[in-house]
């Protein structure tokens, strides 16, 4: 699963993650965008995402999925993920992974290690080996309440856990190649009954090379959304597992 990410964390003390970078990797206008180092579900996060016969666009979504039909939006706490095994056959995303689908921007997320012989876990922090920003494979929805209240929500879809992950956990966010955003985000394909076109999206679902990724331990902190500054992501000189 993923249940914590981090957005532009890197700030602009990092060339590569720049506000220039992001505007350029993404195409949008970074002056809404701020440090985030642990954004929990049920929080705004920043998406990509294209309506028809329009450009691709930077919208703030409330993280967990509330489907349009559902009666409660106490079920988004619920859908913060969607299993990309399944994403076309669940009645919570299939409407959405064939019409409704975003770009959920990022640049590292956390996953936690049972610790053998203890009900304790060790928080990890994975990224890119080069820290640059990416983006996760998002499915959005709006849902309006009796009273007329519009809530715009995502969900981060999952895959089987790399080789690097797998140790540490044994599912992971889908991280789309570049070369796949524009397919990805385009609302027209996919939309009709197209089973190739669906058997397509799939395809890029898989697990991001694990070759490409790094991954190390962090401190507890970052188990309480409360805290959301740097140290959430520092890495620790030596954890004690056992």
């Amino acid at each position: 699963m993923c249940g914590r990410f981090t957005q532009f964390s890197r700030g602009e003390a990092t060339p590569t993650t720049s506000a220039e970078t992001i505007a350029s990797v993404f195409g949008i206008e970074t002056s809404q965008l701020t440090p985030r180092f642990n954004i929990a579900p049920t929080q705004s996060v920043a998406t990509i995402l294209q309506l028809p016969s329009a450009p691709p666009q930077l919208q703030f979504l409330q993280w967990g999925l509330i489907p349009s039909w559902a009666k409660d939006p106490a079920i988004g706490s619920k859908l913060i993920n969607a299993r990309a095994e399944t994403v076309n056959e669940k009645p919570s995303f299939r409407a959405s992974f064939r019409h409704r689908r975003c770009l959920i921007l990022a640049d590292g997320f956390y996953e936690w290690q049972q610790i053998e012989g203890s009900r304790k876990k060790q928080p990890y922090f994975m990224s890119l080996q080069d820290d640059r920003p990416f983006a996760f494979a998002g499915l959005y929805d709006r849902w309006q309440s009796p009273a007329g209240e519009t809530l715009e929500t995502c969900t981060i879809i999952t895959t089987t856990a790399n080789e690097l992950l797998e140790p540490i956990h044994d599912r992971m966010p889908v991280i789309l190649a570049p070369e796949d955003y524009d397919l990805w985000l385009d609302p027209d394909f996919g939309s009709t009954k197209d089973p190739a076109a669906w058997s397509k999206l799939q395809s890029l679902l898989d697990p991001y090379p694990a070759a490409q990724m790094k991954a190390y331990p962090v401190s507890t902190i970052v188990n309480s959304p409360k805290n959301d500054t740097p140290e959430c992501k520092q890495p620790m000189s030596a954890v004690a597992i056992t």
